[in-house]
């Protein structure tokens, strides 16, 4: 009878969760649609966006401006990961992590090395991933931006980005992060931020473009430039909280079907142990009755 007991608290537990886990599904659901929905519409613009200011890339004689292109030796590097603030969404924050911690050894090893990388966390999960490395510097001013994830904190933190860039704190930016492209596919990403990159160095063959300026063209792109990087931050941190929401939907069905697979598994040996022990009370009352009758 013990036994019965255990089975029953356990098929009692497996519901509960199975319950929590369903909600979480519908929740993550919900979220997804908005959050869909807000990327789809932001993408072409962005990508617009980042081509004209790469078509740019050769006629800007601005030293003000030519900073954001010039490229540098490298010896600061900054890293930002983007990731979420809670788990239970399968593997979706350890990618990322992996692939930064990769990105860090394959291609900046001897910053590292020298303790010149720094790590700028989006989300709880990237920041609690690599504050255990030692050798790497933390700036944890945007770790909690999810919890307020709107276009002006995110163009703040962009501007002090971009500050810090300018200053030659940093000689190159990076970003990581999880691009959406459904519900069940996430694709790691790791994009240069700045500086900008060009064209034929993202390997697509694009179109040079003319384009008359009205005002000046030093004043038009003063404000295109911050702009469109502020603007690909932005698309970087949607696409990544689209995918979350994604990837925990998935994960919470996921967990919903084995969790009704293990109540059938349960129910099964509930309905063993009890037939069990139906079948040992009558072995005992037929055979007090014979010994009664004897």
């Amino acid at each position: 009878m013990a036994n019965l007991k255990e089975v029953r608290i356990r098929i009692k537990s497996v519901s509960s969760t199975q319950q929590i886990t369903k909600a979480m599904k519908l929740v993550s659901a919900t979220k997804l649609r908005k959050a869909q929905g807000a990327i789809v519409q932001m993408r072409p613009y962005a990508n617009k966006l980042k081509s004209i200011m790469q078509n740019l890339s050769d006629s800007i004689d601005s030293p003000e401006l030519a900073v954001y292109f010039n490229e540098r030796d490298v010896k600061n590097v900054l890293m930002i990961v983007v990731t979420s603030d809670r788990g239970l969404c399968g593997a979706f924050n350890a990618n990322v992590c992996k692939l930064g911690k990769l990105t860090i050894q394959e291609q900046y090893s001897s910053c590292y090395e020298n303790g010149n990388i720094t790590v700028l966390p989006i989300g709880k999960k990237g920041f609690e991933f690599f504050n255990k490395d030692k050798n790497l510097k933390l700036d944890t001013s945007y770790r909690e931006l999810f919890q307020n994830l709107t276009s002006e904190n995110v163009f703040e933190a962009g501007d002090k980005i971009m500050e810090m860039y300018r200053e030659g704190k940093y000689d190159k930016v990076v970003i990581v992060y999880n691009q959406f492209k459904n519900a069940a596919t996430q694709i790691l990403t790791n994009e240069q931020l700045l500086p900008v990159t060009k064209p034929t160095e993202t390997g697509v063959v694009t179109t040079k473009n003319e384009y008359i300026f009205e005002p000046s063209k030093t004043d038009l792109l003063s404000d295109l430039i911050p702009r469109s990087l502020k603007t690909q931050l932005y698309k970087a941190c949607i696409d990544s909280f689209a995918s979350e929401h994604g990837a925990r939907m998935v994960a919470m069905e996921k967990a919903t079907e084995n969790a009704g697979e293990l109540l059938k598994t349960l129910r099964l040996q509930y309905n063993q142990a009890r037939q069990a022990a139906i079948t040992t009370e009558l072995s005992e009352i037929v055979g007090g009755a014979a010994a009664m009758g004897n």
